[in-house]
């Protein structure tokens, strides 16, 4: 049978469609994974990551599936141990997430994890992540000029303020305190999208904004994102009233700005209970919650934490 002008078409709309097909059947039953493992490691052994080019400010889970229950599991990427789950419901499949700081090198950074299968059979996993520069907008605000221009006294309370804090990045709790999906923290809210962008205040250039504002009323009830330990519960100066919850797995959540505590350092906050009420405390420009997220140490979107723990853990 001849061909005319039209089967070239014909042929391309056919073709279009079968490659639409397995597109959706394929993300369908892989979701976030790519279609075939990062890396194949001894005794059929798979590793996967959700991403190898994250942009700064993101977050890559990767997941381990073998054959057997794993004796030991360990990961490293760049200078930070990396502690990996079992997935509940899951026979042998572990999880861990990673965090690409906002300002995180864009050199190609090694994810190396050990894996023991018991009577001396150890193997390495080995996947390279290549951070992509964040594209965040230019945000010009308006605060009281003494959280532009710190006085002295100011200045020294800020200093404390971080080392505090930072000694908390720098903790990494390698149990799991957490259990099934992590939620936004004003219910049906919505964030305003702020994460990342590049704040200017009173007209001064200052550091690019680490976490999403949700606005609210004074007294909305502020919950927890999941099941946590309170490890800091106190009045700062850019924060206001503040509340930070240890998830355990180098993951920590901070709630700023609230017009009240209602936790205390050292109690474990259930998932959706409530910690604290929104308000305008701090430097701000109204009433908002400030939710921000630490992963190992990384300043991340906490809307891709939300998105990617949604997938089962």
């Amino acid at each position: 049978m001849g061909l005319n002008r039209r089967t070239p078409l014909r042929i391309a709309k056919f073709l279009a469609i079968v490659f639409l097909f397995f597109t959706v059947v394929l993300s369908f039953t892989d979701g976030i994974w790519a279609h075939e493992p990062n890396s194949v490691c001894r005794e059929g052994i798979e590793f996967f990551i959700s991403s190898t080019g994250p942009m700064q400010g993101g977050v890559v889970m990767a997941e381990l599936r073998s054959p057997q229950p794993a004796a030991e599991l360990s990961g490293r990427w760049g200078k930070r141990d990396i502690f990996f789950w079992k997935v509940k419901g899951e026979e042998n499949i572990y999880r861990a997430l990673l965090g690409v700081d906002l300002n995180q090198a864009l050199e190609p950074a090694l994810l190396r994890v050990q894996v023991s299968m018991g009577e001396g059979r150890d193997w390495t996993c080995d996947s390279t992540i290549s951070p992509q520069k964040g594209q965040y907008k230019v945000q010009h605000l308006n605060v009281d000029y003494k959280f532009v221009d710190l006085s002295e006294k100011d200045l020294a309370r800020y200093r404390r303020e971080v080392a505090r804090t930072r000694k908390l990045w720098n903790t990494d709790t390698p149990e799991q305190l957490w259990q099934g999906e992590f939620r936004a923290p004003l219910g049906e809210v919505k964030g305003s999208g702020s994460f990342g962008k590049l704040r200017v205040f009173n007209g001064k250039p200052r550091n690019p904004h680490t976490g999403e504002d949700f606005p609210a009323v004074t007294g909305t009830p502020v919950y927890a994102a999941q099941r946590g330990r309170v490890v800091l519960a106190d009045n700062q100066f850019f924060s206001g009233n503040l509340v930070i919850l240890d998830h355990g797995l180098g993951l920590y959540t901070l709630y700023a700005h609230l017009s009240s505590i209602d936790v205390k350092e050292g109690e474990m906050a259930e998932a959706e209970s409530i910690i604290g009420k929104v308000g305008a405390t701090g430097r701000v420009t109204g009433a908002h919650l400030h939710w921000g997220i630490r992963l190992y140490g990384a300043r991340v979107n906490p809307q891709e934490v939300v998105k990617l723990l949604s997938r089962g853990n």
